[in-house]
Parts: structure tokens; C-alpha cells; sequence
């Protein structure tokens, strides 16, 4: 199970990225340096700095905002499709209750 960190740790961490990221050839290598001396995964370090970069507009990308709308409403289409296919077998069940050549 991955490790949460506090919020305030990652954003304190991805300012230090962000404020040193012209002394490193790419955000890739500043991670792989940084994140050792925070104590945290350099993968991490860098989806997180890519994140921060996308919600401030410096890359394209979907928004925290919008990736936790979608997360939501593919919840809502998941629940939605289990409800068709149960009213779907509801009505095959009853259909066949119902037809006269059955009994």
C-alpha cells in the first residue's frame, strides 16, 4: 500500500523542485536528486511537481479539480450500468413469469 504524505510536506516539496529545477538538466534528475534528501520516492516527487505544473497552467493536463470530477462520475456510470443490468435481468425474470406458453 503507498505511503500517504501530508499535504503540506508534498507542496513544500514540490517548491523546492520547482525553485531548483534550472540547475538540473530535467525535472526527471531533479527529482532523482531531490527526493532522497526529503525522504520520499523520486516517482512521487515527479508526479507530483507534474501535477502542480498542470494546475497552474504551465502544462496541458486534466486539473486536480477535474480528474477528482471524473473519478466521480465514472463512479456514478459504474453504479448506473449495475443498476440497468439489474432492472435488465429483473424484467427477463419477469417476462418469462408472465408469458403464458412457460407455465
Amino acid at each position: 500500500m503507498p505511503k500517504r504524505y501530508p499535504k503540506d510536506q508534498r507542496d513544500r516539496a514540490v517548491r523546492m523542485v520547482l525553485d531548483r529545477l534550472d540547475e538540473y538538466p530535467s525535472l526527471y534528475a531533479a527529482c532523482e536528486s531531490i527526493a532522497p534528501k526529503l525522504g520520499v520516492g523520486s516517482e512521487s516527487l515527479r508526479r507530483w511537481t507534474l501535477q502542480a505544473q498542470i494546475d497552474s497552467g504551465q502544462r496541458s493536463g486534466a486539473t486536480s479539480d477535474e480528474m477528482v470530477e471524473i473519478k466521480a462520475l465514472k463512479n456514478k456510470v459504474r453504479d448506473l450500468e449495475e443498476a440497468n443490468e439489474i432492472l435488465r435481468q429483473a424484467s427477463i425474470f419477469f417476462a418469462r413469469e408472465l408469458d403464458p406458453r412457460h407455465r
